[in-house]
């Protein structure tokens, strides 16, 4: 059965941020609650035809840019588990001093041992396998030297377990008895058994 005019104006605008409440006011301009559009958008997501369509829609969107959910994952696992210690690491060398002239002269302390200093050594980007080089976020010339920045670990493995199901977000309601019998009558809409 073919998708209705406004099923499928609904599905084409889902697929921009994937927001049902959103994409069934743009579908539906009459209906102007959020709770309505809402509930009528689940109600609509769970329709055979509508999921039939946006499954095609999304293959074909997959094949035409080659983005991949495998791809994303693994992009999403270089930043997670990558070690800031492949970049760059505190190593303790000779201190030096360097002259007017650009001469640089060795530090020796009173008992002529040599003054050893704190310095950070920054791998090279060739020497980066391109897994490492997916967790880098930029790399400057800064003020006080070569700035290094990574892409944020945390919420790369947030995603990666909220995709393993690692994460279940809960959500409290409370109210008095006649909110919650709408909220019932709602959730009763949103799984398709009517109201």
């Amino acid at each position: 059965m073919a998708l209705t005019k406004c099923r499928k104006r609904f599905a084409d605008e889902y697929l921009i941020d994937l927001n049902a409440t959103r994409a069934y006011k743009a579908a539906y301009p009459n209906v102007q609650r959020d709770e309505t559009a809402a509930a009528a958008g689940a109600r609509l997501l769970k329709d055979v035809n509508v999921n039939k369509y946006l499954e095609k829609r999304m293959k074909d969107r997959e094949r035409r840019t080659e983005i991949t959910q495998d791809k994303v994952l693994k992009e999403l696992a270089a930043i997670a588990f990558s070690n800031a210690a492949d970049y760059a690491k505190v190593i303790e060398k000779q201190a030096v001093f360097t002259t007017d002239e650009g001469v640089c002269i060795s530090l020796f302390d009173s008992k002529g041992k040599p003054v050893m200093v704190n310095a950070v050594e920054l791998t090279l980007t060739d020497n980066l396998s391109s897994e490492q080089k997916k967790a880098l976020s930029g790399i400057k010339q800064g003020k006080h030297g070569v700035e290094v920045s990574s892409c944020d670990k945390v919420r790369a493995l947030e995603l990666l377990g909220r995709h393993l199901g690692m994460f279940k977000d809960k959500v409290e309601v409370s109210g008095i008895e006649g909110e919650m019998s709408k909220l019932d009558d709602l959730i009763k809409q949103m799984n398709g058994q009517g109201g």
